[in-house]
């Protein structure tokens, strides 16, 4: 529990309600922040301005975003591993969506063996967010190169394989669609509305072990509008999946 958050908001007069109206997120969302889960850092500036508090007397523990950096805006965070990404991380992106949801990738398999990921993708594609999800052709020439690549050969194709049959339920329901692509993927997409996480590819390293940025549309928003456009036409190229 984030007592001094808590403190903050009886102080400011504020309900869950109030704060989630202000900053355009679910009251879910404000609730798990009271409950310990730490916000994105846009988030938190916007709740020590609407607090009028300090950072660091609501998470002491966390190194300032108010410091000078000489990085992007757009850049919330980035992560040495996609392992290193909090689970919870993946959890908020997909369940703060309201708009849209896109995946690209070439299996994603660990998002679709995630029965909790899975139930929150199916949550909000019923309730009226559309779902878009790109994966590899398991039998197209990229993905046995991939699988080479990484030393599993075979076990690229089947590891798609073994995606799309956890991914149609959620495809059959109606409210999400899946294509397969045939291209080079220069690294993985999943997109939520206004954030996106970007699993990097690297030669010969599994794209658990390499790098993710976490990417917020923030103008002029060119790192996050160049991966939507790609996300774009991998869509545009792919075909729907019967598997």
């Amino acid at each position: 529990m984030n007592e001094s958050l808590r403190r903050a908001m009886f102080r400011a007069r504020l309900s869950e309600e109030d704060i989630a109206s202000r900053l355009a997120v679910d009251p879910k969302t404000v609730r798990r922040w009271i409950d310990g889960r730490v916000p994105y850092p846009r988030h938190r500036l916007a709740l020590i301005e609407t607090l009028q508090v300090s950072e660091r007397d609501l998470w002491p523990d966390l190194a300032s975003i108010t410091d000078g950096t000489s990085h992007p805006a757009e850049i919330v965070a980035v992560y040495p591993h996609r392992w290193a990404v909090p689970r919870d991380a993946w959890l908020q992106l997909f369940d703060d969506a309201r708009n849209q949801i896109d995946i690209l990738a070439y299996s994603s398999l660990f998002l679709a063996e995630d029965s909790g990921l899975l139930d929150t993708l199916t949550a909000r594609a019923k309730a009226g967010v559309k779902v878009r999800i790109a994966l590899g052709d398991p039998d197209c020439s990229r993905v046995a190169e991939r699988g080479t690549q990484e030393g599993i050969d075979d076990a690229m194709a089947a590891k798609i394989r073994n995606a799309l049959a956890l991914y149609r339920p959620l495809r059959d329901s109606g409210h999400a669609e899946i294509r397969l692509h045939r291209t080079v993927l220069y690294n993985s997409i999943y997109r939520a509305d206004d954030d996106m996480l970007v699993n990097q590819h690297a030669y010969g390293i599994p794209a658990a072990h390499a790098p993710v940025f976490h990417l917020h549309r923030s103008p002029p928003a060119d790192m996050f509008e160049s991966y939507l456009a790609s996300f774009e036409r991998s869509w545009q190229a792919g075909a729907a999946s019967h598997s």
